[in-house]
């Protein structure tokens, strides 16, 4: 097994690039000598010794590695390494598209789970809790690979899964679980389950103290984790940013501060660009643009200038209070979930920013475009808070909200409480519905 920089979180920028550089001297030896996807790719061009010139390769894209496994199934021809490596299959969970293949050897994994408990650890996961863990466990990266990052920590972990609410409500009273690790929009169909199925029981009787969230975007909003809080009486700490395909975890929030803190730097490059042109931005305090990341540690499937499609926006790049070094940073949105209205380009998060504030909806939403663009305004369906029933200038008060705060012409349908299906995976905010 890899043996990784035990304080990579902790050290100054001038360390941390020399190791880098040192990484990556082998890795991009082993990707130009094994990669028939980045040989093709890469056809008249040598990989740079430096990388600080690694825009002079080009961009790697999700589209193509689902070319890639079309042709050659089931891994595409960026396998690297001999199928005798393959420790594990994952599958991804195609939110974004067609699910893909991810294979993994036993020191893919064993670096994946490494990183991903420095991110549960700086959130506050520590051997003094015990944590139920609540996403999906059939193949996808978010279930199995996740729950070894919370045992790297030390605590003691409930494998849980998805489905069963009420056995999970039952199991939390009966064990003295005191941690969760969720989506941010689960809390609200336990709360549901609670008020149909265990009357006189209230979300803090459930005794839970921190949850570590992930999987989802919305915790950046403060109006969600003052509800989270007062409804629950735990803290929200987003524990679990991920890319699938490059690292299921390798960013979370501290316990002072809420940005994302970039903690893989030993082993991922990460790097900026215009998403529209793909021309490279500087890595530095008030920078936004799209993540582009590439492995400095990777067996089977090692991608290289990858485009993760998540837009973020750089908050510091000085060194934390907490002692880590990596940038902090918080994500905007996917360029995939952007809807253009007149010109402004509008996220999901902003969206559930202004809702937030309007104490008489539940906070869930959906924004539903029935039509391809352009569009000259946002349709927004929302959903009532329960035991509200009046919606008189409700409408339009979260009409007029979006227009000040974000912009854009907005249509607003209200939606009865309960609307929404329950969802204890991710929640798909902006649904197309045209073909």
């Amino acid at each position: 097994m890899t043996q990784l920089c035990d304080n990579a979180e902790t050290l100054k920028q001038s360390e941390l690039q020399s190791r880098q550089q040192e990484a990556w001297q082998r890795q991009r030896r082993y990707v130009a000598g094994n990669s028939a996807f980045y040989q093709t790719l890469w056809t008249g061009l040598e990989p740079p010794s430096d990388l600080r010139d690694l825009p002079a390769l080009p961009l790697s894209s999700k589209a193509q590695l689902r070319l890639s496994q079309a042709g050659q199934p089931p891994f595409g021809d960026y396998l690297a390494s001999p199928r005798t490596t393959v420790s594990r299959l994952h599958r991804t969970s195609g939110t974004t598209g067609q699910a893909m293949n991810l294979a993994m050897s036993a020191r893919d994994c064993d670096v994946t789970e490494t990183v991903g408990g420095r991110s549960q650890r700086a959130a506050g996961l520590s051997a003094d809790h015990t944590v139920v863990h609540c996403l999906n466990y059939q193949m996808w990266m978010g279930g199995v690979t996740d729950h070894l990052t919370l045992e790297k920590t030390g605590a003691t972990v409930v494998p849980f899964g998805v489905g069963g609410t009420e056995l999970l409500i039952a199991t939390i009273l009966e064990t003295g679980i005191d941690a969760i690790s969720c989506t941010p929009s689960y809390p609200a169909v336990l709360e549901r389950v609670l008020a149909e199925k265990f009357e006189g029981k209230s979300p803090r009787d459930l005794g839970l103290k921190l949850g570590l969230f992930g999987g989802e975007a919305g915790l950046d909003d403060p109006a969600l984790r003052d509800r989270i809080r007062q409804t629950w009486g735990l803290e929200p700490r987003n524990a679990n940013y991920g890319v699938s395909d490059v690292f299921s975890n390798f960013a979370a929030q501290c316990v002072h501060d809420t940005r994302l803190h970039f903690l893989a730097g030993d082993v991922l490059f990460p790097e900026l660009i215009e998403p529209e042109s793909g021309s490279p931005l500087a890595i530095e305090t008030g920078q936004e643009g799209e993540l582009v990341l590439t492995h400095l540690v990777r067996d089977c499937q090692p991608l290289v200038r990858f485009r993760t499609g998540d837009i973020i926006a750089v908050d510091d790049t000085e060194p934390c209070v907490c002692g880590r070094t990596g940038m902090r940073f918080r994500v905007v949105g996917r360029s995939d979930d952007m809807v253009v209205v007149r010109g402004l380009n509008i996220f999901p998060t902003m969206v559930a920013a202004v809702i937030a504030g309007f104490p008489e909806l539940s906070g869930d939403y959906r924004v539903v475009l029935e039509r391809k663009p352009p569009y000259d305004h946002l349709p927004v369906q929302v959903e009532l808070a329960r035991g509200v029933s009046s919606t008189e200038g409700l409408g339009q008060g979260v009409e007029t909200a979006i227009k000040q705060k974000l912009g854009a012409r907005a249509k607003v349908s209200i939606l009865p409480a309960g609307s929404f299906a329950l969802t204890e995976g991710k929640t798909k905010r902006v649904v197309r519905t045209y073909e």
